[in-house]
């Protein structure tokens, strides 16, 4: 069984490499199997077809992270500092799924219509644990906003295109963007920094 799961890690992560450098149309099965020194027909064992492979790195690379910042969400604490922490999750779990992240967004335009519902269910989620602190933090007086929703998206989009650019930063430290973009974020919402 451990045989098993390894050729299908196997698979997922050369598919991974291949559609972040050269897109999900710009890669074929034939690409992945040739990679791995397995038949075509060996990848078609484990995934149905290239979306199937596709939707299982969705699952590989976000499942947990919403766990994970519902934890630092409910940590004890003053609300922003527990948005403040959930905020800093994301950013570092976000970067350990850097390529993934490009995929989903870049080249969700080529999924049927089943993978578009489950890479939107994904995205929704995410969508609506930062709707339910953002009401949490309204509620508490901490912002004040029109729509939570517009600044959900907003704060989502930092997100997603510091995972496009951080490699280009390379006089700051990690943590010290990080620090940045939360920084920027809380003042973009009309609160200062809080430490983390």
């Amino acid at each position: 069984m451990v045989k098993e799961y390894s050729r299908r890690d196997e698979l997922i992560q050369v598919a991974i490499d291949l559609f972040a450098a050269h897109g999900y149309a710009g890669t074929s099965i034939r690409d992945i199997a040739n990679t791995t020194g397995h038949s075509v027909s060996n990848v078609y064992h484990y995934f149905e077809n290239k979306e199937a492979l596709w939707l299982a790195i969705l699952e590989h690379s976000a499942s947990g992270i919403p766990e994970r910042l519902k934890k630092a969400a409910q940590v004890s604490g003053e609300p922003i500092e527990r948005f403040t922490r959930m905020l800093h999750t994301h950013l570092r779990e976000a970067v350990k799924h850097q390529r993934e992240a490009k995929i989903f967004f870049i080249d969700e335009d080529r999924l049927s219509r089943k993978g578009k519902k489950i890479n939107q269910r994904t995205q929704r989620e995410f969508l609506n644990l930062y709707k339910e602190q953002l009401l949490v933090l309204q509620n508490n007086g901490a912002i004040q906003s029109n729509n939570l929703s517009i600044l959900a998206f907003n704060i989502l989009g930092i997100i997603n295109w510091h995972l496009r650019w951080q490699n280009k930063i390379r006089n700051m430290s990690k943590q010290a963007v990080r620090e940045e973009i939360v920084g920027f974020i809380l003042r973009g919402m009309g609160v200062g920094q809080v430490d983390q």
